[in-house]
């Protein structure tokens, strides 16, 4: 993790623990087990939709039709109409009266019904195009009443992508670290959590800080940092049993590790040889190549989707920007110009853009940058902001940031228009990684 000041520290110390009293002062007290989503921003070209609610959903423990409203709104692709404002509540395509929506200025309805089967629930639900005047989606799921936000968010899935042709990440999940206590008392947890905040579930505890969480591929292991030794060492961790390994635990800074596209190598920085250097570990047989030789700070690294390339965070130039090393190449270019200070660079999933905690004159802030053209943009307007990990299908970016004198997680749009918060009930939450397509 790099956070504000971690380059100008590790020139002093050259050693993580020193992010690690940096995380102390930022956690401080317990996180609930749930987030909660608040809208910050919306988007003014995001798409009139109205979300009926479905018929039969009266004695369901939950109510999928706003779970897939507050889904849509929350992506700033859609504008749902309140359900104050409908004229009419049809739960089926026939029903459907495109006049009366028409005059409310709705472009799209998702209308729907529910019923009781086999001990869970049949959900049937059609997508209609008020604008064209035809259906575009009809379709019928089943789920139990454990599973219904789960079917829910596959419901918002299918509307997104018939809508935009950008598959949905609704169903996808986000791991983040939160602590309770102070001084010497602090509790760590790593929790994963739905993409919407709900179904938290806490996945390791520790009495030392947890850094750096970083999905698999396939969307069941996480890698993070540990300092249970009483120094960082790496661990591969299985979600759903908890099984896990130790892979690293040299001297100095063991961290930052990100997983190959492939799933079969970790990309981490280590300073066993002297300097915070970027590694690459073959996970077979635990054979690591090292990438960078230089005299400065190389650390943060991420691979591009193709794998043929690294993103990584370096001072070489006297202040923290982001260079992106060419496996076949054997060499390190510079990407970076704009500002003193670019870190934490991660590539959006089309390999075209890649995001970073920029700072501006307003503080360090989350921007997005163009490959091709080198153009920055910043999107958060917020200025605490570290940490990004952008959402699967390239819409969103999730981040760690401060809201009255704790931390919260923040998303932004990939084109800043849009903004949310998910922070817990009490506590700080950081760390955040958003998972794969699973």
């Amino acid at each position: 993790m790099i956070t504000p000041g971690y380059l100008s520290l590790c020139r002093a110390a050259r050693f993580v623990q020193i992010a690690v009293l940096l995380a102390v002062v930022l956690f401080s007290s317990a996180a609930s087990a749930n987030l909660t989503i608040e809208i910050t921003r919306g988007s003014d070209r995001a798409l009139p939709i109205g979300v009926v609610p479905f018929a039969g959903a009266e004695g369901m423990p939950e109510d999928v039709a706003q779970i897939v409203q507050n889904d849509l709104k929350r992506s700033g692709y859609f504008a749902p109409l309140g359900r104050d404002a409908m004229l009419a509540r049809p739960h089926r395509a026939d029903d459907v009266a495109f006049g009366e929506w028409r005059s409310l200025d709705v472009r799209y309805l998702l209308v729907g019904r529910a019923e009781s089967a086999d001990g869970g629930y049949q959900i049937a639900y059609d997508l209609l195009d008020i604008s064209g005047g035809r259906p575009m989606l009809q379709e019928r799921i089943t789920a139990n009443g454990n599973s219904l936000r789960g079917a829910a968010h596959r419901i918002s899935d299918a509307v997104f992508e018939a809508v935009t042709d950008i598959p949905g990440a609704f169903s996808t999940r986000i791991a983040y670290v939160t602590s309770k206590g102070v001084g010497e008392r602090i509790d760590y947890g790593l929790y994963v959590a739905d993409a919407d905040g709900h179904n938290g579930r806490r996945v390791l505890r520790s009495d030392e800080p947890i850094m750096s969480p970083a999905w698999s591929p396939d969307g069941e292991k996480l890698a993070y940092v540990s300092f249970e030794s009483q120094r960082p060492a790496i661990y591969v961790q299985q979600v759903a049993s908890g099984e896990r390994i130790k892979l690293t635990d040299f001297e100095g800074i063991n961290g930052a590790p990100a997983w190959s596209p492939d799933g079969r190598k970790l990309a981490m920085s280590l300073s066993k040889d002297g300097q915070p250097e970027i590694y690459v570990m073959n996970l077979a047989n635990r054979s690591l190549q090292r990438l960078t030789h230089n005299a400065s700070i190389d650390t943060e690294p991420d691979w591009a989707p193709d794998g043929r390339s690294l993103l990584f965070t370096s001072d070489r130039s006297g202040g923290p920007q982001l260079y992106r090393y060419r496996l076949a190449r054997d060499h390190a270019e510079r990407l970076t110009f704009t500002g003193k200070y670019n870190a934490r660079g991660r590539f959006g999933p089309d390999g075209e853009r890649i995001f970073m905690v920029h700072r501006s004159r307003d503080g360090y802030q989350i921007a997005r940058q163009t490959l091709e053209s080198g153009r920055l943009v910043i999107l958060s307007e917020t200025t605490h902001d570290e940490s990004p990990s952008i959402a699967p299908n390239g819409t969103m970016v999730l981040f760690a940031t401060q809201q009255g004198g704790r931390g919260v997680l923040s998303a932004v749009s990939a084109d800043g228009r849009a903004s949310f918060r998910l922070p817990a009930a009490q506590g700080d939450v950081r760390e955040p990684a958003w998972s794969p397509f699973f």
